[in-house]
This record gives C-alpha cells, structure tokens and sequence, in this order.
C-alpha cells in the first residue's frame, strides 16, 4: 500500500481481494467511487489493486472495506490485515496450482470415458462420480462466488462458469436418472458430465498459469525492491562497528559498504575512494568514480574498495522508495483506452447470459427434434467461452511491463497515460544548460572593466553566485572559491532565466546574461563588449557582473555539448520527431549548438514563460509536444508540455511536474523512451483486438452460427480450453515487452 496527500485529500493504493475478471474490477471500481468522500478510484485486475483518492475527514479505510465487502469483496487496509493477506495471496497461489492439478487428474479419464467407454452401461454412472467432485469441490469458488454476486445483483465471469457447468451436470444427472424421458421421444439421453468436468478444469488451469504469468509482469518492482539491503554495518563514535537492520538507520550515522555490496541508503561519501556501479538508476553499465563528497544512492553496489557513507535520506525518503513508489502507482494507473474496454466490461456478462438465453430459445424452436438438447449446448457453450478476463488484462498487463521495463532501463515513467502519449510525440523542445549540454559549466575566463580594483569585488561576485542553485553560479562560486571571502549581502532573488541580484551598500548587484543586463540598464564598456561577442562567437554562455548601474565585468562559461547528444538527435529525426532547441542563453551561442547538432529550430534568449508560450504555440497547430529540461526555469514549460521529461535526476520541481524522468543525462534515452511507448502501445493495441475479436468471434460459433452452412457444433470443452487459452495468451503477449523492448 502506498499514500501521497493531494490538495485535502489522500491517495493510497490498496490490495483487493476476490477480483477475477474485467466485471468484477468494474463492479469495484463503482462500488468505491459510490462512497462519500471518494473523489475518483481506479482498479487494476493485473495487480489487484485500487487506487482511491478520498477525504480522510469525510471516509475511512474501514468505510471502503465495508463498501466492498458488501458486495462480496475485500479491501486489504493496513498492519496485521496486509501480512495475513500476503500469507493468503501466497497460499491462495499454491492452492489454485493443486486445484488444477487434481482438477486435471480426474478430467482425464472422464475424457476417457467419453471417448471410448460410452458403451458400458455403468458409464454414466462412473462419469457422474468423478465430475461431482471435480464441479463441486476443485470448482467449488465458482459456485460460491457467484452466489454471492447475485445477492448484490452482480455477475462475472464466475457467473457464466458456474451457470454453464451447473446447466450441464445438472442435465448430465437428469438423463441418467431418466433415460426413458428423451427415449420415448426417439432421442437418446446425452450426458456431458465431461464437458463440465473438463471446463473447471481447463478455467482452473488457465487461472493458475494467468496468475504465474501476471506475477511476471511484476517482477520489475520485485528487483527494485530486492535493491536494498536487510542490514548495515554502522560506524560507532568509540571506532567499533556494529551490523543493524537498513529500517534502524538515522539521518547522520556513519555506515562502511564493503566491495560487492548494495548501499542501503542515500548519503554523501565520508571517506574512501571507490566505483559505483548505479546501472539500477541510470541504465549505464560503467561504473562511475566516487570520493569524498560525492552523492551515493539506496541500491546501488560498491566496487573495488570500501566506504565510508553519512546517512541523509533513509527509509521512505530515498530515491530507489522513491522510484519504486512511483513505480508501483504508475503500474496501477489506467490508459486512456482503458476507458473503452471499462464500458465493454459494465455491459459484458449480463449480454452473454442474454445471448446464451437466446441460442437456447432458437434451437429449441428451429432445431428440430434435438433442439432442445442442441439448444442447452449451445448455452452451455456460449457461457463457457466468452471471456471478460482477457478484456480485463490486455491493457494493465502491457502497462505493467512497459513502466516495468522502463525504470529497468533508468527511464521512470509516472503513468499509464504518459507512457500511451509519448509514441504520438511530434515536437521535441530541448533546453541547453544541463540537456544538452553536459550540465557541468567551468569558467573560461573573466575580463574586468578598466582600471577596476578586483579584489573587493571578486568576493561580492563570489557571495552573490554561492547564494543560489544554478549549474553556471555554481561554477562561478567554485572557480572563485579559493581567491574570494564571503561577505554579507541582502535582497539575494533568483531570476529564473535571467540570473540573480541582491543589496550591497544600498546599491543593487547583479550578475546575469544580456537580457537581464538590458532590462536594468547598465552599458558595456567596450573591452566588455568585444571580449563577450568573441566568447559568444566561440559557442560560450557570457555572464555579466554589474554593481549601481555600472557593468563591471563579463565571465565566458564553457559547458561541453554531451557525448550523446549527436546520436540521440539523430535517432530522434530517424523517427519523424521534429527537434527545436529553446535556450535563455544568448542567440549567437544557441545558433553554434543548434549547428553542430543539426538542429534546425531554435529559439534563444527565452525567460521561463517563453519556454512555455512556445509549447502553447505549437498545441495550438495541433501537435504534441515534448519538453525535456532539468532546472526551475524549465518547469513552467514542462507543466505545460503534452510529455515531460526531467533529465538526470535533475531538480525535484522539474522531476515533480515531470511525465518521464530520466535518471542519468545521455540523450539516447529519449528516443529509447518513445520506441518503449510505440511497443507498449503495440502491444497493448494487440491485446485489446485479440480479446475482442476472440469475443466477437467465438461467442457467435458457439451459439452455433456455422452450424447452418457447415454442420459445425462447438463443443463445451474446447470453449472452455479457449476461454483459458485468450487469458493465458494476453498475459503472455505482453510478457514479450520484456525481451523486445
């Protein structure tokens, strides 16, 4: 169970009990959205899960596991509740797969008998008793549950097994018990005590192998979640150690990770040089340096050499909880076209109960003389095979693995609607600082005004840029650390896409790019002036630094374009996606990046709401627009964008609004996140024509449509070995993703 709070209400996700079809999430999902207080609700049947957005000032847990229990469902709610239902989970999966078995083992020589034993005159007698323990016992749920349904008024697909097999033994009984009955009327007394045998069977084997494959489409959170170790060694203050469980460690302790083992939280690295292998995170396989200061993250694994790590985010608070929470309600959310496939199931088994009564009252008054018998096989048949699971799976279980495979593959998608948009993607904006570039600026050079004492105003520049979270400040403040002192200043505010100002001695300081120095109207002085329009001729960010209306110096920032970026582009332009890059940095500078790179739009000297009218601009032609950026000043842009992507790790606001975060900065992962979305889409498109056509399709055959043209009758068990089969075969369908994507 995972919460998020949201604007006076809370969303949490819960386990459901009970569910074993597409009707039944429906009947969920209604029964949760009817209680007061609920805001919305969503159901997987893939996990077993509801995703409830409530006010916990007007309903309770308790009030939503009442709602379903009264209609014979749970709601796992917390504690001792959430243990016994994993022991339960765990034994209910060992219970089906014997179910199965024994269900199997006495179907087999009911087929037997079928086939080949009609003859003796003990048959129908041998028959009856190895199908009443197989309906009645290994079948047994079927019967239970849907009784239970029709007390609330509901029906499932437990409802057409359990009426279908029921029909069948109980007419199976009839003729054995009174044979005369039909031979007085010249016909012979069937029995299809095989038929519902061998139908519970082969629904509880497609149920246990559904089951094992859906426990699949989970197994990238189960990798995720095996990330963190049980327990760490913690260094004490007397120079002993001691080993204590991951969930005891605090903000600040000081933990060793030897070579070979996972990092249980995240923190800053105290002592010691090492590699870290964070492929988990970004997808790269190369392991990357660590020393003293550097950040280290839960799940990552330490090589080489020792160290020594100080906690800052444990428990719920690191980023691989992070990433699995976000994981976890991702994988639980709906896709848009699950909205269709919801007011499919709403309608599905109460049209299949009508249609099967219909096939009956047609055979019965056109079949002739064995009508009436051809008539009960017929509703037998259509019962048995319509399949609302199949419906229920094709688009949670392709989600699942999609969203799966991507935060496999360092990409962490939000939702299920995100992954469907991102393969209609037509527009891609980038941001410069840190996207496409490598996000890790040094400064070049810095050219004074004339005839200025630096030293004084060295340390103003240095305290104004170490005041603020921006990679080009950052860099500014550590090329000047060793040479400046901090010194007061007041009225420090970041300009978002401009840069920063402050107070000193009652006149205003700022240090910025041209638009910013434009706008509060300092001139250049000519050796400014020429050294700024070199650098920026040369591709370099120019800053200006300027104090009481007077600029007083220009700084020439370098920042690497990344590695990835070529081949990223490319690929972006190999499928259609049309690329603009959108900088706040000068024109002369985005024109040089947009050059090597071969990108042909771009747009430079931009403040955030530029960044965002520019997304607008192009919705409003009608196409869907992607921004991809890492800082605060691309987060009004990416709030507004169609599909978001933070890059690598970025800030938690861009991250926040974010779509898709991408958890390392190479490039290539764009292009790899819109060819997961076009095979996740594929494949659940494939799933849903599968499940429909195989509804569309069979449940007329089996009301006896081909019979007519070319005498063909379906018979009840290969209906039932169908109705597993199109559920078993969803499932599998998008296990594939695993391996193709």
């Amino acid at each position: 169970m995972s919460a998020e709070k949201k604007m006076g209400t809370v969303q949490k996700r819960y386990a459901v009990v009970g569910m074993t079809c597409a009707s039944c999430a429906r009947s969920v999902e209604a029964s949760l959205c009817r209680v007061p207080g609920v805001r919305s609700a969503s159901v997987n049947l893939a996990t077993n899960t509801a995703q409830v957005e409530y006010s916990p000032e007007e309903v309770s847990p308790e009030d939503l596991k009442k709602a379903l229990q009264s209609i014979g469902y749970d709601l796992i709610v917390a504690g001792k509740d959430s243990e016994a239902a994993v022991q339960g989970l765990e034994y209910r999966h060992d219970a089906l797969r014997w179910r199965a078995i024994g269900a199997l083992l006495l179907a087999a020589p009911l087929v037997l008998l079928g086939m080949f034993g009609m003859d003796s005159p003990v048959a129908n007698y041998v028959m009856w008793a190895l199908s009443t323990p197989l309906v009645f016992w290994f079948g047994r749920s079927f019967f239970s549950n849907a009784w239970r349904q029709a007390l609330h008024r509901t029906a499932t697909m437990d409802t057409l097994v359990a009426l279908s097999t029921g029909i069948a033994y109980g007419f199976s009984v009839f003729n054995t018990l009174n044979p005369a009955f039909w031979e007085s009327r010249g016909l012979e007394a069937h029995v299809y005590f095989e038929a519902a045998g061998v139908v519970i069977a082969f629904v509880l084997l497609g149920k246990w192998l559904e089951e094992r494959a859906k426990a699949q489409t989970s197994s990238s959170i189960k990798k995720l979640m095996g990330l963190q170790p049980q327990t760490v060694v913690r260094l004490l203050s007397d120079g002993r150690t001691e080993e204590v469980p991951t969930a005891h460690v605090g903000v600040g302790d000081l933990l060793l990770v030897r070579p070979g083992e996972k990092i249980p939280v995240d923190g800053i690295v105290h002592n010691g040089h090492s590699y870290v292998d964070e492929s988990m995170l970004s997808g790269e396989p190369t392991p990357v340096a660590k020393g003293p200061g550097d950040r280290l993250w839960a799940g990552t694994v330490v090589q080489h050499s020792p160290l020594q790590l100080r906690a800052e985010q444990v428990g719920a608070d690191t980023l691989l909880a992070k990433i699995i929470r976000t994981v976890e309600e991702a994988q639980g959310s709906k896709a848009p076209v699950q909205r269709v496939v919801d007011r499919v199931a709403a309608v599905f088994v109460p049209v299949v109960i009508l249609i099967a009564l219909f096939s009956l009252a047609a055979w019965w008054l056109w079949g002739g003389p064995d009508g009436l018998v051809r008539g009960l096989l017929a509703l037998v048949t259509v019962l048995v095979i319509a399949c609302p699971c199949a419906l229920g799976l094709a688009t949670p279980t392709a989600i699942m693995v999609g969203i799966g495979k991507g935060a496999e593959k360092g990409i962490l998608i939000k939702n299920a609607e995100s992954l469907e948009l991102a393969h209609r993607i037509q527009v891609l904006a980038l941001d410069k600082t840190g996207t496409l570039t490598a996000g890790k600026p040094t400064v070049e050079a810095i050219v004074w005004a004339n005839d200025l004492p630096t030293g004084p105003w060295t340390d103003v520049l240095y305290s104004l840029e170490r005041q603020i979270q921006h990679p080009i400040a950052e860099a500014i403040a550590t090329h000047l650390e060793s040479q400046a002192m901090p010194i007061p200043l007041t009225d420090v505010e970041q300009l978002p896409g401009l840069g920063v100002r402050a107070c000193f001695r009652g006149e205003q300081v700022l240090a910025g790019n041209r638009t910013l120095l434009a706008t509060e109207g300092p001139a250049l002085p000519n050796t400014l002036e020429q050294a700024a329009k070199r650098w920026e001729s040369e591709n370099r960010t120019v800053v200006f630094f300027a104090y009481a209306n007077r600029a007083l110096a220009a700084i020439a920032i370098a920042d690497p374009i990344q590695t990835s970026a070529a081949p990223a582009l490319r690929q972006l332009r190999e499928m259609g996606v049309e690329v603009w890059l959108l900088t706040g940095d000068n024109a002369a500078s985005a024109r040089g990046v947009a050059k090597d790179l071969g990108i042909e739009h771009f747009r430079a000297n931009l403040m955030p709401a530029d960044k965002e009218a520019f997304v607008r601009e192009q919705q409003a032609l009608g196409k869907v627009v992607a921004m991809a950026g890492d800082g605060i000043n691309d987060s009004q842009a990416l709030a507004r964008a169609d599909v978001s992507i933070a890059m690598g790790r970025g800030t938690d606001i861009a991250m926040d609004v974010a779509h898709m975060t991408l958890m390392s900065n190479d490039l290539r992962k764009i292009p790899e996140a819109i060819r997961l979305s076009r095979q996740t889409v594929r494949t659940l498109r494939q799933n849903l024509f599968w499940a429909f056509i195989y509804n569309i399709i069979g449940i007329p055959i089996a009301a006896g449509a081909l019979y007519p043209t070319f005498g063909f009758l379906l018979n009840p068990m290969f209906a039932g070995a169908a109705m597993a089969l199109s559920s078993v075969s969803v499932v599998a369908n998008s296990l594939r993703l695993r391996w193709i994507a």
